[in-house]
């Protein structure tokens, strides 16, 4: 269905438009050589989407979530894998701009400033084996040193890796005071003791190459440490930034493969005159009711977040519940619009010459993308049975954090 929007929101959604139509004339290349496709990246910079994110006053377009998940519906049509590799650093580059505008934090404007000037493409590794809650615990282990921390482990799902310059790794430092704590710690992509593994060879989402990451006595300083927490604690920080729009955004990605797909199924169906076929108008109808759900249900976070309401009135927990269901809703249902197109196209679908053969595998990563389907609706049941799954750590003093952003505006002028 078309939906309303404003200019800001068609000249958006006309620049993915624009890049997604260009990426799909080398979409099945790259998928049936495992390629990674630096040249969509190029394109992405010379015309500003990777600034998509960005603050305006520091170069960029100042999306909102919401404009975000317009935008990345709109270019996971043309090619889903690009969109979910450069979502790992427009989402990071959105998180950080909301904490800077409340904290003015140095090293955060540092990197707002360095990816308004193309210079700097980021990703997040928190992925490992064996470790299903990454954002309350890790394998990979810091150590002291003097200034800083010694880093060793090894990181999988490292989407974004054979183009981001900076990235955050989650490790575990276990701190003879306060005990274990998880710690996210920026490090750039130069440092010594980084191994990238290339070993990505996966049914769908070939061309993300997100492989492997070892990690051997890097050293990472003290200013580097972005967040810290207690292990096993929820935390409001990591549900405003990796949960409310890193999880959530993963949704208009699956969004943008089922809307896809439904197209190439209707010029499929119209070809063969079967438009006025009930049965088939039936399928058609059913598919745009799960599109559009997936997508309602994507839209309300992303207003419950810009309007603050969704930290302002519920717990972490049921924060990171419908962060978790903004991203598994549209995912689901795409799963359920391949199947309907099946049924509606008969053979054709079943044609690996065909680019719907790739937006069936790539639909097929999103169940077990963070939250999982599992790790969901352990969260939803928990909710409603009023039951704390873990305990949550202190509260952001937003006040504090806007007056201390005053009073270092304030001393810079």
């Amino acid at each position: 269905m078309r939906r309303p929007a404003n200019q800001r929101e068609r000249t958006i959604v006309e620049l993915a438009a624009r890049l997604a139509d260009d990426f799909a004339l080398r979409a099945a290349e790259h998928d049936r050589d495992g390629t990674f496709p630096f040249e969509n990246y190029d394109l992405m910079r010379d015309c500003g989407y990777l600034r998509l994110t960005v603050p305006e006053e520091f170069g960029g377009m100042g999306a909102s979530l919401y404009e975000l998940m317009l935008a990345q519906e709109r270019l996971a049509m043309g090619d889903a894998a690009t969109a979910l590799a450069v979502n790992m650093h427009l989402t990071p580059i959105g998180q950080w701009a909301g904490i800077w505008r409340i904290t003015r934090n140095p090293a955060i404007e540092d990197v707002l400033r360095r990816a308004g000037e193309n210079t700097l493409v980021w990703a997040g590794f928190t992925s490992e084996p064996g470790v299903e809650n990454v954002i309350m615990g890790a394998k990979t282990r810091a150590t002291r040193a003097p200034g800083g921390y010694i880093v060793d482990g090894y990181k999988v799902f490292c989407t974004n890796i054979e183009v981001a310059t900076d990235f955050t790794v989650s490790v575990q430092h276990d701190d003879p005071v306060h005990g274990p704590e998880l710690l996210l710690l920026k490090v750039s992509r130069d440092s010594p003791g980084l191994r990238p593994v290339r070993n990505w060879d996966v049914a769908g989402m070939r061309s993300t190459q997100s492989g492997d990451l070892e990690i051997k006595s890097l050293f990472v300083p003290e200013h580097n440490v972005v967040h810290r927490q207690p292990i096993g604690q929820y935390n409001e920080t990591i549900a405003r930034t990796i949960l409310c729009w890193g999880v959530s955004s993963f949704g208009a990605v699956y969004s943008g493969i089922g809307a896809g797909a439904i197209e190439w199924a209707r010029q499929q169906v119209a070809r063969r005159n079967r438009q006025t076929d009930p049965a088939v108008r039936q399928l058609f109808a059913e598919m745009e009711v799960l599109l559009e759900t997936g997508r309602a249900v994507a839209y309300r976070h992303a207003q419950e977040v810009r309007e603050e309401q969704i930290f302002e009135q519920l717990t972490i927990q049921e924060v990171m519940a419908r962060s978790a269901l903004a991203k598994m809703v549209p995912v689901n249902n795409t799963i359920a619009i391949m199947q309907k197109i099946i049924d509606a196209v008969g053979s054709a679908a079943f044609q690996r010459k065909q680019p719907f053969e790739r937006m069936l595998r790539d639909a097929h990563a999103g169940p077990f993308m963070p939250f999982s389907n599992l790790a969901a609706y352990r969260l939803f049941a928990a909710n409603v049975f009023g039951e704390e799954l873990a305990p949550t750590g202190p509260a952001l003093d937003l006040d504090e954090a806007r007056a201390a952003a005053a009073r270092a505006v304030g001393s810079s002028r």
